[in-house]
């Protein structure tokens, strides 16, 4: 049998407080919160855990994990008490991934995958294994790649919502095609995978397969029977890509060169204001607008030009 520490003696309040201050580390690596196991390992025992719930110096988050010396946690601390409450090999993943990685807004309930699916009120937790590959850690917290995360997020929001956070991803240089071409390599049967590797095709596709924004653009004034701009003319000594003279409109388009720039998106804003400031229009054209808001996009051109409502769908 072991000796227990009853500090009584100094060597055994040293030892005491030894444990307090790991213990604390522990947490703070943790944004706060340990497990059951964890305080097992440290020397305490099952009675000693309920004696720290009873004085308030634990606070039971889910069943097996606790936050030390406080009862509220921030967003960090919930994701990470989900995935100690996920047990060995637990991940945070899904949409509380993308979150994690700044590809979306934190939503509840936070998800999690683990190789055995627990139960847990307030988690949503995805069976699956996890390839080794396919999991690290980000903020301290065990979380599925990017490549992955894209990959289940496929599986759990519609296409708008995916295609901004893989849009984000590329933008915040966090977009590695060649991983996400591995995830689906292993991803044989999930339904996830014809849009990943529709998306995978187009990020691939050489600039003129994939047709300028501008010439789109063009096509689109035609089909929607708006009178064709002047294109790449000087607008204050600045080089624009359409113009409509008469109107004082300026569209520019914003296309894939503009992911992961912010400071040409902060230039091109700039640049938007001072021809605000001296009476010209600016609109900004986007793939996203010309493939899902079509309708919104020309009726908002003919209000500028001033033109008669167009015809039924516009």
């Amino acid at each position: 049998m072991g000796t227990q520490l009853t500090a009584r003696h100094p060597r055994d309040r040293r030892a005491l407080a030894q444990r307090e201050r790991e213990l604390a580390k522990l947490a703070g690596r943790q944004h706060g919160v340990l497990s059951r196991q964890q305080l097992l390992a440290s020397g305490l025992g099952p009675r000693s855990i309920t004696r720290r719930i009873e004085a308030g110096r634990l606070h039971p988050v889910h069943r097996g994990v606790y936050a030390l010396g406080r009862k509220r946690l921030d967003q960090r601390g919930q994701w990470m008490a989900a995935v100690l409450a996920g047990g060995n090999g637990a991940v945070l993943s899904h949409r509380s991934a993308a979150a994690l990685w700044g590809l979306m807004r934190p939503m509840t309930p936070i998800e999690i995958t683990a190789p055995r699916g627990r139960r847990r009120p307030s988690i949503l937790v995805h069976e699956s294994g996890i390839a080794p590959a396919e999991r690290t850690s980000h903020a301290r917290i065990p979380v599925t790649t990017v490549a992955r995360t894209l990959f289940d997020l496929a599986e759990v929001v519609d296409e708008r919502p995916h295609e901004r956070a893989w849009e984000e991803a590329d933008r915040l240089g966090l977009l590695e095609i060649r991983a996400v071409e591995d995830v689906c390599a292993r991803g044989h049967g999930r339904h996830a995978l014809p849009f990943v590797r529709c998306l995978i095709e187009a990020a691939r596709a050489p600039e003129a397969v994939r047709s300028p924004l501008e010439e789109r653009f063009l096509e689109f004034c035609r089909e929607r029977e708006i009178p064709l701009p002047q294109t790449n003319v000087l607008v204050l000594g600045k080089e624009v890509d359409a113009y409509w003279p008469g109107a004082a409109l300026v569209a520019e388009a914003d296309g894939w060169s503009f992911h992961g720039h912010r400071a040409a998106f902060e230039r091109d804003r700039a640049r938007d204001a001072a021809m605000q400031a001296q009476g010209y229009r600016v609109l900004r054209v986007t793939d996203r607008r010309l493939k899902h808001e079509p309708n919104e996009l020309a009726a908002e051109l003919r209000s500028l030009l001033a033109l008669p409502k167009g015809r039924a769908g516009d």
